[in-house]
């Protein structure tokens, strides 16, 4: 198994994407901890799900917006789990709407989840990953902060922010044996997309050069290769999986 022995953090672990990250990692060995937001049968089910595959599993509702709360979680996996070896900074909101109609809130919820939450799980996790001099941060961005959307600028800001984060930081700890990178992943088939209308999905389609919407599993195999010693000479890197979306669009 290509994690074996290791333990992964993943925020925002409870569905979609994150529960994909979850399920991928743990398959290849890993004994995992992920974080919710709101209480429901769906992050207790995915606990058993992770120990049937004869993986330790540790869910924790939290809010990656709150340092000491981020802080709160990281002690809390050392503590059950023994170690740390690999963050995954999934959690994430989006709140679109037009600049001229954005409140402040709605900008401010946005960074402060997506950005914020992605530095304060990242600087309590550091010090753990300096003082054993390796770890692996993996950090999901979106194709959103590569090249801009209408009506994302908070979301784009903040996807954007974490590209910047992930190349300063690999930079700052490489010294270390420690590796940041990111995933960018385009439109992706959730539930988020499943509720667009049927002529909103095929103007979508029509921009992507595969012509296709990406899968959760597809990204979780892009966390995996940059978790596991494949990718040990990747640092700073933004995976982009888009179906071609950014480059269409370039």
């Amino acid at each position: 198994m290509k994690l074996a022995g290791k333990v992964a953090a993943i925020t925002g672990g409870a569905r979609g994407i994150g529960k994909a990250i979850v399920l991928a990692l743990a398959r290849e060995g890993a004994d995992i901890a992920f974080t919710y937001f709101k209480s429901s049968a769906e992050q207790e089910a995915l606990v058993e799900e992770v120990r049937a595959l004869a993986r330790r599993c540790v869910a924790v509702q939290t809010d990656v917006r709150d340092f000491d709360k981020a802080k709160e979680f990281i002690e809390k996996v050392k503590s059950e789990l023994g170690r740390l070896d690999i963050v995954v900074n999934n959690a994430g909101i989006t709140k679109d709407k037009a600049l001229m109609m954005m409140a402040r809130e709605e900008w401010k919820d946005v960074l402060e989840t997506n950005l914020d939450g992605t530095f304060n799980v990242s600087r309590n996790a550091i010090v753990t990953f300096l003082k054993q001099k390796s770890g692996v941060i993996i950090n999901i961005t979106s194709v959103s902060g590569v090249i801009g959307l209408a009506r994302q600028t908070n979301y784009s800001a903040s996807k954007a922010g974490i590209i910047g984060f992930t190349k300063a930081l690999a930079r700052e700890v490489a010294a270390y044996n420690i590796r940041v990178n990111a995933v960018a992943p385009g439109f992706i088939e959730t539930d988020m997309i499943a509720g667009l209308k049927e002529e909103h999905k095929e103007k979508i389609l029509s921009a992507i050069p595969l012509a296709r919407l990406g899968t959760v599993e597809e990204v979780a195999g892009a966390v995996l290769f940059l978790a596991s010693q494949e990718s040990q000479y990747i640092t700073g890197q933004t995976i982009v999986m888009d179906g071609g979306l950014s480059i269409n669009i370039s």
